[in-house]
């Protein structure tokens, strides 16, 4: 048999007192008498009160909880960035929702109205295409929005990313200095903006070589993934030995893994036959049977920076300045792609 709610209106009868006393000392104790707050405490405490905590937060138009939207949560990158933002959150009292929009439209969309629903605080979204009417949509109704992991096209909305075609040029510029003539991109899907930038970011790299753009072969996949990764690998191999890339530049980690698994299984060898570079230096990274040079990412610091930026908007809606900050990738240089190759 399940014990009796214990309701605000217990409390008050139990110590004596009005509904709206209890209400005080529980929102606004330093207005109440001492000697009523005291007694009212302990009413709390013999009836093992417990305060809806959610229904005052909906009463005052806001919640201590915000929405993390992300594109995919088996990807380690977003993960890391989730870790960011929670212990940011964490230490100022607010809780996360964690929505995964799986890179569709549709379910990001289906995501925002729900956290709508729940009027949190705040959204910190990677989202799918861009930053649309959805998402001005929420600012207008007083939830703040920060754009995690892709810079804000408008000056009045905050966000938080890193240079990726920096990070393209890194990665590309790398091989090229390894001797590598024939390269190829591997990345999808194409409507992702990190991957466009991180492709042209690889053919600034080739043209300050003084080499042309038919250097980079783009191969498009259909998601960044480690299956789809492996599924590229019969292509690349199925293109005529002398244009067959000696390098590769992966948009992210979890594909340059994909096609490690890959070019093993067909006895490829990395990097002496086939060069790999990733990108975001996931930690399993350097945990693979050929350690994979990456372009790192800072991802917890760009957690935590959306978080605090969000915070201080909260905190200080006429004080906050909005920026639009952007972080530096670096290229951490492993076992994939050291081997030196001639030129042809």
């Amino acid at each position: 048999m399940s014990t009796p709610v214990v309701s605000i209106r217990d409390v008050a009868n139990h110590a004596g007192v009005s509904v709206g006393t209890v209400s005080n000392v529980l929102n606004r104790p330093d207005i109440v008498a001492e000697t009523t707050r005291t007694r009212v405490r302990a009413a709390i405490v013999e009836l093992g009160f417990v305060p809806n905590d959610a229904a005052r937060q909906l009463r005052r138009g806001r919640s201590r909880t915000l929405g993390l939207v992300v594109l995919d949560v088996a990807n380690p990158f977003f993960t890391d960035i989730a870790k960011g933002v929670d212990d940011t959150t964490g230490s100022a009292g607010m809780a996360v929702i964690f929505c995964n929009s799986n890179g569709d439209v549709g379910r990001e969309n289906a995501y925002l109205d729900l956290l709508e629903e729940q009027r949190v605080q705040g959204v910190l979204i990677t989202p799918v295409e861009t930053v649309n009417e959805r998402l001005l949509r929420l600012r207008e109704r007083g939830i703040l929005v920060v754009v995690l992991d892709r810079r804000s096209p408008l000056p009045d909305l905050c966000s938080v990313s890193v240079d990726d075609r920096l990070g393209g040029e890194l990665a590309v510029r790398h091989l090229v200095e390894a001797g590598h003539r024939r390269l190829a991109f591997v990345g999808g899907p194409w409507r992702l903006e990190q991957v466009r930038d991180r492709y042209h970011g690889g053919l600034k790299a080739l043209q300050e070589a003084g080499l042309g753009a038919e250097h980079l072969r783009r191969l498009d996949i259909p998601s960044p993934t480690v299956a789809a990764g492996r599924d590229a690998v019969s292509r690349l191999l199925g293109l005529p030995r002398a244009a067959r890339p000696t390098a590769v530049f992966c948009a992210n980690d979890l594909i340059a893994l994909g096609m490690l698994q890959g070019l093993t299984r067909q006895q490829v060898r990395v990097p002496e036959d086939i060069a790999l570079v990733g990108y975001d230096d996931i930690e399993f990274a350097a945990a693979a049977a050929v350690p994979l040079s990456s372009v790192r990412q800072p991802r917890q610091r760009l957690g935590q920076t959306a978080a605090e930026l969000l915070l201080d908007e909260a905190g200080d809606p006429a004080g906050h300045r909005h920026q639009q900050v952007v972080f530096e990738p670096e290229l951490v240089v492993r076992e994939s792609s050291q081997h030196r190759f001639g030129r042809d």
